[in-house]
């Protein structure tokens, strides 16, 4: 489990084509401190170390990943150079900063309007309808990663649009500054609203 917290901003340091794709991640992470088996959500999604290693500044650790992740996520257009919000899994006692994340994304959404806002930036996301449904005003979502608070919610016959703001201070520390109209992001909803709709469904077919 994650918190949405972002804790370090790693670079693609090699991605390795094979039967399931090996992506080498630096980090400012001691070495020492990353378990063999550890997860780390890597822009939002939670994959597995294999490997690490010494890096200038830090250290590096390597995942792999399946064509399915691949398909469903971002992953697939990383290349050597790609900045990648890191988070490490949460201990028990750990402060919850932001909203609980599973590291597991649910698809896609892409960045269809972006404005200033005082010091803030306003940013628009489109989703389709079938993830469109479990967002809320006031409510949370992981956004590569990053735990955000919906503003506001607009249904039309495409899909969903929804907005957020970023404060400088999250737009300094992960990638969230960086995105430009059209760009896609990892996209996970809020656990507590994926339940509430699979409770809804279930008492719909009873009726």
């Amino acid at each position: 489990m994650f918190s949405g917290i972002v804790s370090d901003v790693g670079r693609i340091r090699r991605v390795v084509p094979g039967g399931d794709t090996r992506l080498e991640i630096e980090c400012a992470y001691d070495p020492a401190t990353i378990a063999i088996g550890a997860s780390i959500a890597c822009a939002g999604c939670c994959l597995t170390v294999v490997e690490k290693g010494p890096a200038p500044g830090g250290g590096w650790f390597a995942a792999q990943v399946s064509a399915e992740t691949l398909s469903k996520t971002t992953l697939g257009a990383w290349r050597a150079g790609t900045r990648v919000n890191l988070e490490r899994a949460l201990k028990l006692g750990d402060e919850l900063g932001g909203h609980i994340v599973s590291g597991h994304v649910d698809g896609l959404a892409e960045l269809v309007a972006r404005t200033p806002e005082g010091d803030s930036t306003r940013l628009v996301f489109a989703l389709p309808k079938s993830l469109g449904r479990f967002v809320a005003p006031k409510g949370s979502v992981a956004l590569d990663g990053v735990s955000l608070t919906v503003n506001e919610v607009a249904d039309d016959g495409a899909g969903t649009r929804f907005g957020i703001n970023v404060i400088p201070f999250t737009q300094a520390v992960t990638t969230v500054g960086a995105l430009a109209v059209g760009d896609r992001v990892n996209f996970e909803v809020d656990m507590l609203a994926r339940y509430v709709q699979r409770l809804a469904e279930a008492a719909g077919s009873k009726g």
